[in-house]
């Protein structure tokens, strides 16, 4: 591929890796796919020894910090709880993993350089989903993926990916001085059908 290493991550009934670490044969496809989704979106990694993962949502988004928290339980001690964040009487809902060698692969490819970055990747249905629960948005028949927070590099990945592994098309739009990809309303029924059957029901109002 170009611009990096291609990397399809294999876990328990994952389907045939194009690169495989056995470290990662313990979590199952939903998870990989969840913390895939998850590190395109709002998620965050922090590692000493061993990575972990940190979840965190808005107060409001309770349901859904808990449904990828039932996903992930295996690998989390303290289930979620309410934070401040912010200031301002804000409240988070959030929770992290246990730091992890299962982890590792993870934080390789999003923290080569201790900075989140847009690895090529084989996208699922689900990490699309949670993807889109984490960072879409609607304007009209259009779609957003809030992507400002990668380089344009990264983005360019992500529109690309999205093409060759989905054919749905994206484009770069700009939102002030940042980028974030917009979904082509040709592709907004393709994208519909591909992330509707795992998304969770207080997230429609994404979609148009």
């Amino acid at each position: 591929m170009p611009g990096g290493l291609f990397f399809s991550y294999r876990c328990q009934d994952a389907g045939t890796p194009l690169a495989y670490d056995p470290i990662m044969a313990s979590l199952n496809a939903a998870q990989c796919s969840l913390i895939i989704g998850t590190l395109l979106g709002d998620g965050a990694m922090r590692c000493k020894r061993n990575p972990l993962l940190e979840i965190n949502h808005g107060h409001a988004q309770q349901g859904y910090v808990d449904w990828k928290y039932e996903i992930l339980s295996e690998i989390v001690a303290t289930g979620p709880k309410i934070r401040p964040s912010g200031g301002q009487g804000r409240l988070a809902y959030r929770f992290t993993t246990l730091s992890v060698p299962q982890l590792m692969p993870f934080y390789r490819l999003f923290y080569p350089a201790g900075t989140k970055i847009v690895p090529w990747l084989r996208l699922t249905p689900l990490a699309l989903a949670v993807w889109f629960m984490d960072d879409g948005s609607k304007s009209y028949r259009a779609v957003y993926l809030n992507t400002q927070q990668f380089d344009i590099e990264g983005q360019q990945r992500l529109v690309a990916m999205l093409e060759m592994q989905f054919a749905v098309r994206a484009t770069l739009n700009r939102d002030k001085q940042y980028h974030r990809l917009r979904i082509s309303v040709s592709s907004v029924a393709k994208l519909k059908r591909l992330i509707s059957p795992y998304l969770l029901s207080e997230m429609t109002y994404k979609l148009p």
